[in-house]
């Protein structure tokens, strides 16, 4: 502030300098005491340590209603729900003991095939606890910058990544989404790698220092999760720090179910086809058998993603013929929009798998099974 008052408006180093004080008092900054007694020897233990006052999200302690979101949102992933679950259980225990919110434990890292809801099931994550969300994509990331910031001696320098997001938040207690973290790359301008090293630690990211800031903060309350779709390219002093919860492939029945309670309704709304809607014919419907076609025909990615394209195109097409019924309205209530297996090809083309058979219920001579080891639902198919 001495610096600010000596400078002329007009020079260089004002603009600097008060773009710098901006961003300090942007953040939301806290630095409290807790007094803890021991009852037992009768000694008074001073800590110190940083807890947000104000600035941060009153977070979810509530199990069953947590559960409820997460059940709403994804279908299946047993095993992140547990996590986030325990997570939850773990905070609401240690805010009995006064420690609210400073719950430190290991990174949670979603590995996964493409689509199969990783970036997602974070946001779910960060709603269930009534946390901030804020992702940022590190693929292709070469500049350490872009983590640990700018020094203020460049011009148009600027924090990185994790100070914008509590600017952007203005929560001390975000849930921070990295994704794509196996795909981090390297060049001249540093290992974004070895950044994350500090940043994903519990026992450092205390007093985690931006190049820009220069000053401490404080990102223990920040929950992080990673994303990926291998761990072989994630080198081994971070994948350390990080609990992995790896997410399989969905079979046939599972992308049924998920077609039927999440991406037909979405689709529809998209497609401006929402039950209720003006114009929205009674007998539009994409019938169960449809679905099952399009998964064993069409997708068989492990993840829903292809899935859920193939199902927008359909009612995409479906819109366009609703539109042109109604210009011709002496054939307004003549067309039929249910649209079962036989019509699919009229929708999105011909089969990408023209046969589907399990060679283990009905063998057949001339064909044996290929194993396909990436990204795919089915691993075996015919040849």
């Amino acid at each position: 502030m001495n610096k600010l008052s000596m400078l002329e408006k007009n020079s260089a180093e004002f603009n600097v300098t008060r773009n710098y004080l901006d961003w300090l008092t942007l953040l939301p900054w806290g630095i409290y005491l807790l007094l803890l007694i021991n009852l037992s020897l009768h000694i008074e233990h001073i800590y110190i340590f940083k807890y947000a006052t104000g600035k941060s999200t009153t977070e979810n302690f509530d199990i069953v209603a947590a559960k409820i979101i997460l059940d709403a949102d994804h279908y299946g992933l047993t095993d992140v729900k547990q996590r986030i679950l325990e997570f939850i259980a773990v905070s609401k225990l240690l805010g009995n003991m006064l420690f609210v919110g400073k719950v430190q434990g290991r990174i949670i890292c979603l590995v996964g095939p493409p689509g199969v809801g990783k970036t997602s099931i974070g946001k779910s994550i960060a709603r269930s606890l009534n946390r901030e969300f804020y992702r940022f994509s590190v693929g292709g990331l070469s500049d350490v910058a872009e983590i640990k910031g700018h020094r203020r001696t460049y011009i148009g320098a600027m924090p990185g990544k994790v100070i914008q997001c509590l600017k952007t938040t203005q929560s001390s207690n975000p849930l921070i989404l990295i994704d794509e973290i196996d795909k981090l790359g390297r060049g001249y301008q540093g290992d974004p790698a070895s950044a994350l090293l500090e940043l994903l630690d519990p026992s450092q990211n205390t007093s985690f220092v931006d190049h820009y800031l220069d000053v401490p903060v404080d990102l223990s309350r920040v929950l992080f999760v990673c994303t990926a779709n291998v761990t072989d390219t994630i080198p081994g002093p971070l994948l350390d720090r990080m609990e992995l919860i790896r997410l399989s492939g969905y079979d046939g029945p599972e992308k049924v179910a998920i077609a039927n309670q999440y991406l037909v309704p979405k689709a529809l709304e998209k497609s401006g086809l929402k039950e209720g809607s003006e114009h929205v014919p009674p007998t539009l419907s994409l019938t169960e058998g449809s679905i099952e076609d399009l998964v064993k025909r069409y997708c068989r990615e492990a993840g829903v993603r292809n899935l859920e394209q193939h199902i927008e195109k359909i009612f995409r097409k479906v819109a366009l013929e609703v539109v042109e019924n109604l210009a011709n309205t002496s054939h307004e209530d003549q067309h039929n929009f249910t649209i079962s297996p036989d019509k699919l090809h009229k929708y999105v083309g011909q089969p990408r798998f023209t046969s589907y058979v399990d060679l283990c219920i009905s063998p057949k001579f001339g064909l044996f099974e290929s194993y396909f080891t990436k990204y795919h639902s089915n691993p075996f198919d015919p040849i």
